[in-house]
């Protein structure tokens, strides 16, 4: 299937590129805001925040400095309490101090019922956990509710476009760092096509990785190397400090860790200093470096 462009709208509403910003889409009713929580004061006069809608709360986790996601939905009220109204409610809430920014998504029409945003609440919510990026600070799976196969293809829609502009505006949070057949709808969860696997077997570590767009990616599965060296960098040192809550006790890593460099990669593996464009192997046993290479 052929894919087009988007042509998106993004409105600095502030005229600065850290403060709020208004997305639009050609051809979507869909209204997107970010919203800096220390901004939140500001948007008291918009009327479309005060509609019904969903809205993520996004921050870091001061005890594994993991990022962090709420996913929510707010129905509009008789008297003008909406979106805005819950957001302001989450800052007073001492539960949900580890939020920093806020993202919105409502209609230019107020199309959105309580049976719309519950069912996008549901979806976003399991999209945001299928993915693996942050982790979902949801407590309870949200109700999906019922709705019609005809409701339900409109916000699918919906939904697609939504993907679109969270990705702009700097959250991956739908998208997983490596494509897998079971991600495109098969279930053998084996790799694609679009990536080749690179191997280290060496210093008791059993690990696989493949490159993407956004770096070199240590995928799930992978045994790591227990012990340190002592001429062991601080990086090396650091990231398994900062990802310790996702290896278990036998040293396997629990979910897929995203590196700058093949390098980085496969210090954090051995847990010494690696040269990851000779470490990392493909099956036939060519080296990365060379395998890079080779490239066309």
């Amino acid at each position: 299937m052929t894919t087009h462009g988007k042509n998106i709208n993004m409105f600095l509403m502030d005229g600065t590129a850290n403060g709020r910003i208004k997305c639009t889409l050609s051809n979507w009713t869909g209204i997107a805001y970010r919203i800096p929580r220390v901004d939140l004061d500001l948007c008291k006069e918009r009327n479309d925040l005060k509609q019904s809608g969903i809205y993520f709360l996004f921050g870091v986790s001061d005890e594994t400095s993991e990022q962090v996601i709420y996913v929510g939905q707010a129905g509009a009220r008789k008297n003008g309490e909406g979106i805005l109204y819950r957001l302001q409610e989450h800052r007073k809430n001492p539960d949900k101090d580890y939020w920093s920014e806020a993202v919105v998504f409502t209609t230019s029409n107020n199309f959105f019922g309580p049976t719309e945003i519950s069912y996008l609440e549901n979806r976003f919510c399991a999209m945001a956990n299928d993915a693996h990026r942050y982790i979902v600070k949801n407590g309870n799976e949200p109700t999906q509710g019922n709705v019609t196969e005809e409701k339900e293809s409109e916000l699918e829609e919906f939904i697609e476009y939504a993907k679109i502009i969270m990705g702009v505006l700097g959250h991956k949070v739908f998208e997983p760092l490596v494509i897998t057949e079971s991600t495109q709808g098969n279930t053998t969860g084996s790799i694609g096509d679009k990536h080749t696997t690179f191997f280290i077997k060496k210093r008791g570590a059993n690990a696989r990785a493949v490159q993407t767009a956004e770096g070199f990616i240590v995928l799930s599965g992978s045994v790591l190397s227990k012990d340190a060296v002592p001429s062991c960098p601080d990086s090396a040192i650091n990231a398994r400090e900062k990802y310790k809550s996702v290896i278990d006790e036998n040293m396997v890593l629990l979910k897929d860790i995203p590196f700058k460099t093949p390098s980085g990669a496969s210090s954090f593996v051995l847990l010494r200093s690696s040269n990851g464009n000779v470490d990392w192997i493909t099956e036939q046993g060519i080296t990365f470096g060379k395998f890079e290479s080779t490239k066309v």
